[in-house]
């Protein structure tokens, strides 16, 4: 099935779309770790036992970068999105574990059409993760540039 287009005329605030799942294993969560965030509670299971985890947990960038994947499948158009300014108050709430299973929340806060470049604008979004519990694990706040209906592509 193909994703929907998302134009910025698509987006209202106020509007939440849910999407997406993705259980993370052990296996994952350690291969995640020895290469991008190799602490021991994200390592090894034992070493996570002698912290406050309680266990092995997910880098809360592994969590992000799980976020960012059902975004670009469930809700970014690969012929509408334009990237982002970046993110605001990142903040990982719950540890993740083996076994979670994560979805996403997004909540339009604020849509704005650019006066310099009418092509475009801009979405403001809340957006949460979530895991099989309805959990919130992690929270932020981000900033879509998104191409206007009827713009023409550049290239």
């Amino acid at each position: 099935m193909a994703q929907q287009v998302r134009y910025l005329e698509d987006f209202q605030p106020g509007q939440t779309l849910e999407f997406g799942s993705h259980t993370l294993t052990a296996e994952e969560i350690v291969e995640f770790a020895r290469r991008y965030d190799p602490q021991p509670f994200h390592l090894d299971d034992a070493a996570g036992r002698q912290t406050h985890f309680g266990g092995l947990v997910a880098s809360g960038w592994h969590t992000a970068g799980l976020m960012m994947r059902m975004m670009v499948d469930h809700l970014l158009s690969p012929e509408t999105s334009l990237g982002s300014p970046g993110i605001d108050e990142l903040r990982w709430l719950r540890p993740v574990r083996p076994g979670d299973t994560l979805r996403v929340r997004v909540t339009m806060l604020e849509v704005l059409r650019s006066r310099s470049k009418p092509d475009r604008g801009t979405v403001r979004q809340r957006v949460e993760v979530l895991n099989q519990d309805d959990t919130v694990v992690m929270t932020l706040l981000a900033i879509g540039m998104i191409r206007a209906r009827g713009a023409v592509a550049a290239g």
